[in-house]
């Protein structure tokens, strides 16, 4: 993995400096991290989310002009709530949350690990749909 990543990744500290193989995880134990960081938000902020869908996926593979080392832990697609106007809903398709398996377990040396940087990874995709930008979300500790 390159030394220097991306602006913008929740990277939790000293996360994958125990060795240079990922952490072994299933796909279900994964998925089961993903569902309880969504189980964390609070039911009244949950309740606010609007046309969005959340996925897991491998890995990010970078678009045609990126650079080809771009990592990312998760991606949100989609228009923030904040930019919304009364005519979205109509035939929109749901806002997109991807969150990528292999590049947090590269950098994750145990389960405790893969769980934080789970939970970060959610709530910083989340954070966007509610149309919080990565700037903010670092001066949060988010970032």
């Amino acid at each position: 993995m390159p030394s220097s990543l991306p602006p913008g990744l929740p990277i939790v500290p000293n996360g994958g400096d125990g060795g240079d193989s990922p952490f072994p995880m299933s796909e279900a134990d994964f998925e089961a991290a993903v569902n309880d960081a969504l189980d964390r938000i609070p039911p009244d902020l949950a309740k606010t989310m609007s046309n969005v869908a959340i996925f897991i996926e491998d890995d990010y593979t970078p678009q045609p002009g990126e650079d080809p080392d771009t990592v990312l832990l998760g991606l949100y697609e989609g228009v923030p709530l904040t930019e919304r106007d009364s005519w979205w809903d109509a035939g929109s398709l749901p806002d997109r949350i991807t969150i990528f398996r292999q590049p947090i377990l590269d950098i994750c040396t145990s389960r405790e690990d893969v769980i934080e940087e789970v939970t970060v990874t959610v709530v910083h995709e989340i954070a966007h749909h509610f149309g919080i930008s990565d700037a903010r979300l670092h001066e949060l500790g988010w970032g």
